[in-house]
């Protein structure tokens, strides 16, 4: 028998909720005896994660670009469970290029999911999660405090999401509202893995610091999200060996471009190679299927 949980009744919002991250995330808290609403864009996968979830778990397709679209999808899900205790913003997608190379719509696109998305998300599920004076969680990324090369796309747009979530902390922290920022590094989900057949990113992650070289298992980061949602946690990082450079993020400043630096004409190479493969320019990681069948 299942013992009591601080998350019995209580209803949680996910985007991105089909697949990786958010599906995990999904599963966990219906486990420990939270009402989920999963939002994404994949309806055979929502249906599948949901009907596993119980608790009257439901779903609703909708692009966290769609402003309109999400806003109708929080609010319905809101009236569904009864109001929102708690919303994770996790749709993202990847992207790999060096910015000199870098296709400008690409830019904008990672731009429009990882950072509007989340814009869009928050102003849309706030009224409900203030009238429950309950907490946001914001799925940044150690992107955020690390410049990688090939991450001009990404990681500004994870930066804009700390960021984003740091101010919105402050801003309505006299309503009641608790928000948390997420610190993942590489996560085995197929969104990472469809990333790794780009050889340029492999080679440079072979010579990243050790807590960036290899992907965290997916059940770690999940307990991760279940106990920030638990305790209302400011800040969520995942490995925990980066919870002590965090706070000292120059030193990452420093150590990356050593390390990056004298491998840059094989990456910029790789890349070219790699864009041609998929006919002039890599996609984003928006279909890591169509990604890994292309491959």
């Amino acid at each position: 028998m299942r013992k009591p949980s601080q998350l019995d009744g209580k209803c949680v919002l996910i985007t991105g909720a089909a697949r990786g991250i958010g599906a995990g995330a999904a599963r966990a808290l219906a486990a420990r005896g939270a009402r989920v609403a999963l939002v994404g864009l994949e309806p055979a996968h929502l249906r599948e994660v949901a009907a596993g979830c119980g608790h009257g778990a439901v779903w609703y397709e909708a692009d966290v670009t769609d402003a309109s679209a999400l806003a109708g999808a929080i609010d319905t899900a809101a009236a569904a469970l009864g109001g929102l205790d708690a919303v994770f913003a996790n749709a993202g997608i990847g992207s790999f290029q060096p910015l000199r190379t870098m296709d400008p719509a690409q830019l904008r696109r990672v731009f429009e999911v990882n950072t509007f998305g989340v814009f869009h998300t928050i102003r849309a599920a706030l009224p409900h999660v203030i009238a429950r004076q309950g907490y946001v969680l914001l799925n940044a990324s150690v992107s955020a405090v690390s410049a990688i090369p090939g991450f001009g796309a990404y990681a500004p747009s994870k930066a804009a999401v700390e960021m984003m979530g740091d101010i919105l902390r402050q801003e309505v922290r006299h309503l009641g509202v608790d928000v948390g920022v997420c610190y993942f590094s590489f996560t085995d989900t197929d969104l990472v893995r469809s990333s790794h057949v780009h050889p340029a990113l492999r080679l440079l992650r072979e010579h990243m610091p050790p807590p960036l070289r290899t992907d965290t298992p997916l059940s770690v980061v999940v307990d991760a999200v279940v106990r920030a949602v638990e305790r209302r946690e400011k800040r969520v990082v995942v490995p925990r060996s980066l919870r002590a450079i965090l706070p000292m993020r120059w030193m990452l400043a420093l150590t990356l471009p050593r390390a990056a630096a004298p491998l840059m004409p094989e990456v910029e190479r790789l890349c070219a190679e790699t864009d041609q493969r998929f006919g002039g320019s890599t996609p984003t990681t928006e279909d890591p299927e169509a990604l890994l069948r292309h491959a």
